[in-house]
């Protein structure tokens, strides 16, 4: 017997190790995350957002991507236990303009959260354009959060889709999330994107100064990494009104958080405006209620 119990010792010694190493991506994930937040303070401090938040975007020859870093005044474990699951994740998701519909299922090996885009106005399902997104908690530990959704496919040859969200606590009950937003695309994609920007999105500019104007207003970037910059941020909008409504009672949650979402999209009309308050309310109530009883 003495041979089964080096194997068992030797067994336990691997696992143990397995365990210690896994733990590892996690660690090495929280400290690179926190030294970032040291790295950004200045830019948390001073910016043009009005909050302690940077932002980042790329666009290379067929992705575009977006980063927002926020510093936000909300304990860790509540912004933890907000954004671990995936029902909740519709809950933000619908925030979005385009969101017209979100349900989240889970079978024996997966969570997927099926999410349908469409128009910034009423829009029936069936022809709004479904993006099945594949939900995963990477770490959920007392010092670490990171949930990705990935999603193969979209419309017109888009694909690759990522979100991901990071999340650290900072001390005096703050947290500091980091939120990347990011989608490749093909041939399809690009004609159709370059027609949107031609028309009706010829005058739609993103967030990062690139210059000023003749009058000496600032000019932003434009084009694709525009368009990655303003839905990185009506994403990031999302989860922080979803975070700043969790305080209130459940029945007036979801008043409060389209409320705080269009708020906070006012602060950057340039950028962010599209419709009107009743209009975004008036049709978000709408498409919340189709998401409960569209099971």
């Amino acid at each position: 017997m003495a041979w089964l119990t080096r194997v068992l010792l030797v067994w336990i010694a691997f696992s143990s190790a397995g365990l210690v190493l896994a733990s590892v991506p996690d660690t090495q994930s929280a400290a690179l995350l926190q030294a970032k937040y040291v790295s950004l303070s200045e830019r948390l401090q001073h910016n043009p957002f009005r909050r302690a938040l940077a932002l980042d975007s790329s666009e290379s020859s067929n992705d575009l991507k977006g980063d927002i870093y926020a510093l936000v005044d909300y304990p860790f474990s509540t912004v933890s236990t907000a954004l671990n699951n995936a029902e909740d994740w519709c809950d933000v998701l619908i925030l979005h303009i385009n969101t017209k519909y979100c349900h989240a299922a889970t079978d024996e090996t997966r969570t997927v959260l099926t999410v349908y885009i469409g128009k910034k106005t009423p829009q029936p399902i069936k022809h709004a354009y479904p993006i099945e997104f594949s939900y995963r908690i990477n770490a959920a530990t007392a010092n670490y959060l990171e949930i990705q959704l990935n999603a193969q496919k979209g419309p017109l040859s888009t694909r690759n889709y990522h979100i991901q969200l990071q999340a650290v606590p900072v001390g005096n009950d703050r947290t500091f999330l980091h939120l990347t937003y990011s989608y490749a695309y093909g041939l399809a994609g690009r004609l159709a994107m370059k027609a949107y920007l031609a028309t009706i999105g010829s005058g739609k500019v993103g967030f990062t100064r690139i210059g000023k104007q003749s009058s000496g207003q600032p000019e932003y970037i434009g084009g694709m990494r525009g368009v990655a910059e303003r839905n990185t941020m009506r994403y990031y909008l999302a989860i922080d009104a979803h975070l700043g409504a969790l305080a209130e009672p459940p029945p007036v949650q979801l008043q409060k958080r389209l409320h705080r979402w269009f708020t906070a999209t006012e602060q950057y009309p340039r950028q962010l405006r599209e419709v009107s308050q009743t209009a975004y309310m008036d049709m978000k109530r709408s498409e919340y209620l189709r998401q409960q009883t569209s099971r």
